[in-house]
């Protein structure tokens, strides 16, 4: 399976060790927003991190959990977390977070301009 998903946490620190960035009154997160990403590349997954999401693939149970990690990781920076998670799950396949990109890259190499 493959989910991407984003975490974003609100209100002061849980964690009393952890401060936040200067720039959290213009809604700046990505200490926690790193954090959360050092836990995903940390897994040994396969993922990637976006401007708007990290998406991670394995078995369910596996990225579930690292999914858990990172959020509770950046819930250290916050009192609560607002987690977006979208899956997509297909049993028997590996290797997909590459393979949709290179089949969609194949496909638009091999369109040509109609201007």
């Amino acid at each position: 399976m493959i989910v991407a998903f984003s975490v974003a946490p609100s209100g002061e620190p849980s964690d009393p060790t952890v401060s936040r960035s200067a720039d959290t009154d213009s809604g700046g997160v990505h200490d926690a927003v790193a954090a959360a990403v050092r836990v995903v590349r940390d897994s040994g997954l396969p993922n990637r991190t976006s401007s708007m999401f990290t998406e991670i693939e394995g078995d369910w149970d596996e990225v579930m959990d690292v999914v858990k990690r990172a959020t509770e990781e950046a819930g250290r920076y916050g009192s609560r977390v607002s987690l977006v998670l979208k899956a997509d799950v297909r049993p028997g396949h590996t290797g997909e977070i590459d393979g949709k990109i290179d089949r969609v890259e194949a496909e638009l190499s091999g369109q040509r301009s109609t201007s």
